[in-house]
């Protein structure tokens, strides 16, 4: 019972961090290290990322009838966009798997620690305010999806590969890239969503697999953990997906610059002392 707590604790974190850029793996790092599922290693490992499924299918259910090109509803002109959106996610992930896959396990065994995850929210909370100043009389040179290029695209999944470091965030890194080559704060909020969906989908597939690889099994227990945790992190996402959205039209991405900066002090300030 105790562990299935822990879960709802861990996907509300989840849930909450997932898609605003100030690292979910960072914070669950965090938290981890204040309270640790009573489960292997190996178990806790692929805990922590396939829980990020259940963030996922938030965009998934919330973008579904937008996303979808076979939607009869939908003019030619339509389908076409959003096929051409999809194709243009697809190649937003190639360096990620060409670049990010070969590394990941000596990321997670050599990166994982607090001072890591520290330094990297301290390093990109300046960015965002570095970035946010120098673009603040400066109009957006791209205001809708369907200007992102092919080259746009992969450029933005070149600033995702950046993520792979603990701290750094996913959507941070994309949505800093996508806001540095022109785009709305908007567009790149949107994109950074939607890259999501093949990319994190793809690395909990990944975890599992290796966590069957490595002997572990699923028995009733470990079951309700994950699901719990999914179940906690999809609701919890979706509130915030819709909360971001709304702020990002009316706001810029300095607030998270200083939280970013101020948890990462408050990390390195709790190992000294």
């Amino acid at each position: 019972m105790l562990d299935i707590i822990k879960a709802i604790v861990i996907g509300i974190v989840e849930g909450l961090t997932e898609f605003l850029p100030i690292s979910s793996t960072g914070h669950i790092d965090l938290v981890n290290s204040v309270i640790k599922l009573d489960q292997s290693k190996e178990f806790v490992a692929m805990f922590e990322y396939v829980i990020q499924f259940g963030a996922i299918l938030a965009v998934i259910f919330l973008y579904f009838n937008r996303l979808n090109p076979l939607s009869p509803s939908k003019t030619k002109q339509e389908q076409h966009d959003i096929w051409q959106l999809w194709f243009k996610v697809i190649v937003a992930v190639i360096p990620s798997v060409v670049i990010g896959l070969p590394l990941n396990n000596w990321m997670d065994e050599h990166l994982h620690t607090p001072l890591v995850v520290a330094t990297t929210l301290i390093i990109y909370g300046i960015l965002f305010i570095v970035i946010e100043n120098y673009f603040k009389n400066r109009p957006a040179k791209f205001s809708s999806l369907n200007d992102l290029t092919y080259q746009m695209a992969l450029m933005i999944g070149i600033f995702q590969v950046l993520s792979i470091v603990p701290g750094t965030s996913r959507s941070g890194a994309t949505i800093l890239g996508a806001i540095i080559l022109g785009t709305s704060r908007y567009v790149a909020t949107e994109f950074s969503f939607f890259m999501a969906i093949p990319t994190m989908v793809g690395v909990s597939i990944l975890k599992i697999g290796k966590f069957l690889l490595q002997g572990g099994t699923f028995g009733g227990e470990q079951w309700a953990i994950l699901l719990t945790g999914s179940v906690v992190s999809f609701i919890v996402a979706w509130i915030s997906i819709k909360w971001l959205l709304k702020f990002v039209q009316t706001h810029d991405f300095k607030p998270f610059g200083w939280y970013r900066i101020i948890l990462g002090i408050i990390v390195i300030a709790v190992m000294i002392f």
